[in-house]
């Protein structure tokens, strides 16, 4: 969270805003591949319902994220109300991992605001240093694709499902051709219908599955004999 939030902190600054936008964006969005990605909107002059659209698309997994969390677990609405705000995928992959612990308000909580703080400092700390500099950093921006590759990454790792990556390169080629200047938003918003298509009609599910890496459900295994045992 902290390396994260000192690439925010530095891209804010270097762009021209002020140093204290970093917290600002931190503590109002904390999503943080939204907040990089709420400055080119801010920054291009994207239309409110645009943002909003774009907002929706990019934070959607947060809905399902909510299904298995332990929010349960977590007494008062004050508290309730900051768990819900501060679930972010870091939040989500250190207490969803544990179901067995026992998660209480105090221990829930602690690792959200941990993490925020995390998050909000480093970006101040970048923001700092970076409006400190006599020169201009280029590149920073890259953090934002380099987030969602590792996200893509550790996702195909537990998935393995090759049709998922190549149907989203697939579909950005059809938003590049036909919407070359909001290739993002018609992209996201072809992939969240097939997901939909795929999750509603098992059989093109079925069809797409491409999982590589993986023995396929119900193959044997030989023995020393050459017969073959039924992998259970």
């Amino acid at each position: 969270m902290v390396p994260l939030g000192l690439a925010f902190g530095l891209l804010i600054t270097q762009i021209g805003f002020a140093w204290y936008w970093a917290p600002v964006f931190s503590l109002v969005i904390y999503a943080g591949s939204m907040e990089f990605l709420a400055i080119s909107l801010v920054t291009g002059g994207a239309a409110p319902l645009s943002a909003a659209l774009y907002g929706l698309l990019v934070n959607f997994r947060h809905i399902f994220y909510a299904l298995n969390y332990p929010m349960d677990r977590v007494k008062g609405w004050l508290a309730k109300a900051y768990g819900a705000y501060a679930l972010t995928d870091e939040t989500y992959a250190i207490v969803s991992a544990r179901a067995d612990a026992n998660w209480t308000t105090a221990r829930v909580i602690t690792i959200q605001a941990l993490l925020q703080a995390g998050w909000v400092g480093g970006g101040v700390l970048g923001a700092l240093f970076g409006s400190a500099l006599p020169f201009t950093l280029v590149g920073m921006e890259f953090a934002l694709t380099a987030l969602f590759t590792v996200l893509m990454i550790e996702a195909f790792a537990a998935n393995r499902d090759l049709s998922l990556p190549l149907s989203a390169v697939v579909l950005g080629l059809v938003a590049w051709w036909i919407a070359p200047d909001n290739v993002l938003m018609v992209g996201m918003t072809l992939y969240f219908a097939l997901l939909v298509v795929r999750f509603f009609v098992p059989p093109v599910n079925k069809a797409l599955t491409w999982r590589v890496g993986a023995r396929p459900v119900g193959a044997g295994t030989a023995d020393a004999s050459g017969t073959e045992e039924e992998s259970q």
